[in-house]
């Protein structure tokens, strides 16, 4: 038979040979949750004549879970079953994941259409916590025969998924206690020429390089669903390194597409280079942008590659041939900000009204989605309170995020007027992803207030971002290393929207593109969907 997987841990959820149904149950961003009292049923296909001894059902659950029933066509598998480790309290951490494996008899399985349920049978009702709830990542089932091809098969779901957000801890060495880092985006697409299969191994280890020359190198847990590993800064100190899925990228977008770079990439066979499909990558912690990137994979391939950084620089030029920047500006954050009249420093850079903090020496920071050397900056008053315009601050440049260098300090500025912008150049520019604008004094007003900020750099002899190359190699197991090169090429334009919109009644999720080996199958399972779409 078909190997049947539902991995909920993306959106939408990859699935083969399934068609899933839901009742009491909550879409997470990584996982399914299935209240007390609710369940799951997945519809699959066996093949007319294929005779089947026993099947394995695997079951991917995170943190502590409620017991379960599960049968497949009304023959029991389990019932109240209690997951191991769950039966106190503290026993599993929450952000745990675990793999459970159950016993499916070939009796239990028929020709055509077959139903699996899996049902939460917690009696706490709807107000439980915790161990009142199922927290469901995958769901597996394949012939035992075929050991761990449905993990397998979901896996490579798992590795083709557009991007991944890792919320991360560091832990110096010598501390006792985490602390929260940046967060970690990292995204792998790979469409390959050839032994595509093998290309879709999710990976496993991976290791990066900024252009500061701090480093980090974590290990994946299988399902992806965190990391552990070790850091270096710039600086030379040096610590763990940890993190915890977040949940998916979003495939299109400003956030999904500001830093992924798109290469057409060769590899070097004998001497002679062919074509080797194409990357899309995408790796930022946070800090200075990434030159070196290796990683590895389930099958044991390694790639390793060295990235050249577009850079936005050039000569200080004239006023009127600067370059305005400000788009680049990916996030701005605040010491404070007034919320509640929408007065917010995400304003600054978008023309969408003021920005307003109560305190006489506020700080922002801007991030740009690469690094940008700005000859010039221009700050614009407000609409009332002069006392609220800023008089003293400086504007300093970093890599990281972490260290800073002073570009600009001001003191005893006057805004003449409500809405006036004033220009100040920089006597020094270099090229930074982070900038930060620290007032240290206002007029007198116990708040603080602009209406814009905007950068500029050298002009339009600056280099352009388009222009990214790689060279490394590539390594698949038990192979030998061949070179490996890429060109950088513009993104490719977004299809149509894939989003299907809400999903009507029951039906949670259903994919035909691994479903039947035949017409026939394919017909039944199409005429079971049917049924459920029926009003």
């Amino acid at each position: 038979m078909d190997p049947v997987f539902a991995d909920f841990a993306t959106r939408p959820a990859e699935l083969s040979n399934a068609v899933v149904r839901q009742h009491r149950c909550v879409v997470a961003p990584s996982y399914v949750v299935v209240a007390a009292g609710g369940g799951l049923k997945v519809d699959f296909m066996v093949p007319d004549g294929e005779e089947i001894a026993e099947a394995e059902l695997r079951l991917s659950v995170l943190g502590v879970a409620a017991p379960i029933d599960a049968d497949v066509n009304g023959e029991p598998l389990v019932k109240g079953f209690l997951l191991p480790g769950t039966e106190g309290p503290g026993t599993v951490r929450p952000d745990t994941v675990r793999e459970y494996v159950l016993t499916v008899p070939g009796t239990a399985l028929r020709p055509g259409a077959n139903v699996l349920a899996i049902h939460n049978t917690d009696g706490a009702g709807e107000e439980s916590e915790g161990d009142g709830v199922l927290r469901l990542r995958t769901i597996a089932l394949d012939s035992a025969e075929h050991d761990g091809r449905a993990r397998r098969v979901s896996g490579r779901g798992a590795g083709d998924r557009s991007g991944w957000a890792f919320a991360t801890e560091r832990r110096l060495l010598g501390a006792t206690a985490w602390q929260p880092g940046a967060e970690l985006r990292f995204r792998l697409d790979r469409s390959e020429t050839h032994d595509e299969a093998a290309e879709r191994e999710p990976v496993t280890r991976l290791a990066w390089r900024g252009t500061t020359g701090a480093e980090s190198s974590v290990a994946f847990r299988t399902d992806l669903s965190g990391f552990h590993g070790h850091f270096r800064d710039a600086d030379g100190s040096i610590g763990e390194l940890r993190g915890t899925l977040t949940g998916p990228l979003p495939d299109t977008g400003r956030a999904a597409d500001a830093a992924v770079r798109h290469f057409t990439t060769e590899e070097e066979h004998d001497g002679v280079w062919s074509p080797a499909g194409r990357l899309r990558l995408l790796l930022d912690d946070g800090g200075a942008p990434v030159d070196r990137v290796t990683w590895s994979d389930r099958s044991g391939a390694t790639t390793s590659l060295s990235l050249l950084v577009p850079v936005l620089t050039g000569p200080p030029s004239a006023p009127g041939e600067r370059r305005d920047i400000t788009e680049l500006v990916s996030k701005v954050r605040a010491s404070d900000e007034f919320t509640d009249f929408g007065e917010v420093a995400e304003n600054l850079v978008k023309s969408g009204g003021k920005w307003l903090a109560h305190e006489q020496d506020p700080e922002l920071s801007f991030t740009f989605d690469l690094p940008v050397a700005v000859t010039a900056y221009s700050l614009t008053s407000a609409n009332d309170v002069p006392e609220r315009d800023p008089a003293d601050w400086v504007l300093e440049g970093s890599s990281d995020g972490r260290s800073w260098t002073p570009l600009d300090s001001r003191e005893d500025e006057v805004f003449r007027g409500r809405y006036q912008c004033r220009e100040f150049a920089l006597a020094r520019s270099e090229a930074h992803r982070h900038y930060r604008l620290r007032i240290t004094d206002n007029h007198g007003a116990e708040e603080t207030q602009l209406l814009d900020v905007r950068f500029f750099d050298g002009g339009a002899e600056a280099a352009a971002p388009g222009v990214c190359d790689f060279v490394g190699f590539r390594q698949s197991a038990g192979a030998e290393p061949v070179g490996y090169r890429g060109t950088r090429i513009p993104a490719p334009v977004s299809g149509a929207d894939e989003e299907g919109g809400a999903d009507t009644g029951e039906l949670l999720a259903v994919d035909f593109s691994d479903t039947a080996r035949n017409l026939q199958d394919a017909a039944r399972l199409l005429e079971q969907l049917t049924r459920y779409l029926r009003p």
